[in-house]
């Protein structure tokens, strides 16, 4: 629900953000006798980066309750990414004239620019709330599951609502449901209540036109919340095409362009890191190794199903030896095709880094399910309901159902379903924190061994 005040508010705060920037920038540049013209490339490439970081950080996303709290949580992450962001410019850049000195008086300065309007900020929504009536009263009819989630988001939320309880209507007669809710909305309207939510099932939709004119009537504004849970048994969506309603029957974070801004330009950033300085010096180490012990190419190439069902070829380090054959079959414990270094890099997933290269192609990313091979693809889309949502993102690297402990190989039916299971929960719940949670998840696996990883 949009206010004018939070659009203004919202606007205002992200103009502040970047004059903070600017004007750190140049005061740290005048504290040191630079001329700022000169350093005039750097100051955009600043807000660039403060604007990316902020895109990330979530900062400027006042949806649902808590916005104060998420704010400022918000600013601490984007602040934290900036200085990340900034910082590896400036490492890989050389000859960039920026001292020690200037960036920390550069980051200092922003930081307390962004304390004093985070402040300001809270100062003038009070203010505004106090003095301009922006509150609304409002009470939500019915005591079913949807109304009760509705009611906790009215009780617990710093949005500008006046909750005033709910009123239990769980008659099963349309007539007398549609009689009780006439006398609630005389009610409401006796006691200043200017809104009232009222979840009803599709199946009793007909008797909306008549309680919609009887509220307006009172000057209540009738809202319906379609309760729908007892028809789809699942967490659904409804977006806008123009003025038409549409409901997505699956939440999928990254349907979001923005998302699939942010996700994307992690993978490139993640990537080109690792690709710099890990796989620059230890390609070459691990390439004369697996050639040394087995005749063949270093790198393996697969098909395997990527997004959309569309084939890619995925790269790995070779960690068996070549099989005359094509034909896939799943490594097994112990698997005599295994070469001596190839059980270390499958026990340590360092036979994954080649596909860095893929997510920077952008058939893959650094998180998402795993790629599975053409014919075990071909296999589980018959046997496996929902097996084929999965593909519904990019492949990834690593994955929420590797870091929970279904990887390597799948013995029976039951653990692929489990496997598909944590991967529609990673594609329903995606987040950036959720991508950076598996990456260190993944680390810390590697670290501690795995049973499954062979």
């Amino acid at each position: 629900m949009k206010n004018g005040h939070h659009f203004i508010s919202g606007l205002i705060l992200k103009i502040a953000d970047l004059v903070i920037v600017t004007l750190s920038f140049v005061t740290a540049i005048n504290l040191f006798g630079n001329n700022v013209f000169d350093y005039v490339n750097y100051l955009f490439l600043a807000n660039y980066l403060w604007i990316l970081a902020a895109l990330v950080g979530g900062v400027y996303k006042k949806q649902g309750a808590d916005v104060e709290n998420k704010i400022y949580n918000g600013s601490i992450k984007t602040y934290v990414l900036f200085v990340v962001f900034f910082l590896s410019f400036v490492a890989f850049s050389r000859d960039i004239g920026l001292s020690g000195r200037f960036i920390l008086f550069f980051y200092n300065f922003i930081l307390i620019g962004l304390v004093i309007t985070r402040l300001l900020s809270a100062f003038v929504e009070n203010l505004i709330t106090r003095n301009f009536n922006v509150y609304k009263s409002v009470a939500v009819l019915g005591n079913s599951k949807i109304g009760v989630k509705l009611a906790s988001h009215f009780a617990n939320a710093d949005s500008k609502f006046l909750f005033q309880g709910v009123v239990n209507n769980d008659s099963s007669d349309e007539h007398e449901m549609a009689h009780s809710i006439k006398d609630y909305i005389i009610n409401a309207s006796e006691n200043g209540i200017k809104e009232v939510y009222l979840p009803m099932s599709m199946d009793k939709l007909s008797s909306m036109q008549y309680l919609q004119q009887e509220a307006e009537k009172y000057c209540v504004r009738l809202k319906l919340v379609p309760d729908m849970e007892n028809h789809l048994q699942r967490q659904y969506k409804i977006d806008y095409i123009g003025a038409v309603p549409v409901l997505s029957l699956r939440n999928d974070p990254l349907e979001d362009a923005d998302n699939q801004m942010i996700k994307r330009i992690f993978d490139v950033v993640f990537s080109l890191f690792v690709i710099i300085f890990v796989l620059s010096w230890l390609y070459p180490i691990l390439a004369l190794i697996i050639k040394i012990q087995s005749p063949g190419p270093a790198i393996y190439t697969q098909l395997r199903s990527g997004k959309d069902n569309q084939p890619f070829k995925c790269y790995k380090f070779r960690s068996m030896k070549v099989q005359k054959d094509d034909v896939f079959r799943q490594a097994t414990k112990d698997d005599d095709r295994i070469t001596k270094i190839g059980k270390f890099i499958r026990k340590t997933s360092l036979d994954e880094l080649p596909q860095f290269f893929n997510v920077l192609k952008g058939n893959m990313s650094v998180v998402g399910p795993r790629p599975h091979p053409l014919s075990m693809t071909q296999k589980y889309r018959q046997s496996i309901d929902q097996y084929m949502v999965r593909h519904f993102l990019k492949s990834g690297i690593t994955g929420w159902a590797q870091v929970n402990g279904f990887r390597g190989e799948t013995q029976d039916q039951r653990m692929m379903e489990k496997r598909v299971e944590f991967d529609i929960q990673y594609l329903e719940r995606w987040s950036i924190e959720l991508d950076i949670k598996i990456i260190f998840m993944t680390v810390f696996n590697i670290v501690k061994g795995e049973k499954n990883a062979y």
